[in-house]
């Protein structure tokens, strides 16, 4: 997958790929229809450092939700 290029197709992968990897409880609060390519720079930093880390502390994960909150279409 090259996530160096915009597309709905990246943002679903970038957006399912964290929920994987924070074992997202609430499946629904985060979909990938909420997030838009204007973002996608943003999503894609996001994406990077929730790879990057094996685990999460409770902060983290509260951190992170709210970013990608944040970047949620208004």
């Amino acid at each position: 997958m090259d996530l160096s290029k915009k597309s709905a197709e990246n943002v679903e992968y970038m957006i399912e790929k964290i929920k994987d990897k924070l074992k997202v409880m609430n499946l629904g609060a985060i979909k990938p229809s909420h997030f838009d390519e204007n973002m996608y720079e943003e999503l894609t930093e996001i994406y990077e450092m929730v790879m990057r880390k094996n685990t999460f502390s409770t902060s983290e994960m509260q951190a992170l939700a709210e970013e990608l909150g944040n970047l949620r279409k208004q």
